[in-house]
């Protein structure tokens, strides 16, 4: 769900998985959109906590 919403938002998502299950998962975030509830609750999971740093 977390990726759809970097997609739904506009966010640029790079996803990178060797499991093919998880490649197929990915690649079906292309058919459903999250509502603006769903958007908005998500939004507000956000620590402000960054877990990579390029």
């Amino acid at each position: 769900m977390v990726l759809r919403w970097h997609v739904q938002s506009g966010y640029i998502v790079i996803p990178d998985s060797k499991n093919p299950d998880h490649i197929v998962e990915n690649i079906s975030i292309f058919d459903f959109e999250l509502t603006d509830d769903e958007m908005k609750q998500i939004a507000a999971l956000d620590t402000g906590h960054r877990y990579k740093s390029w």
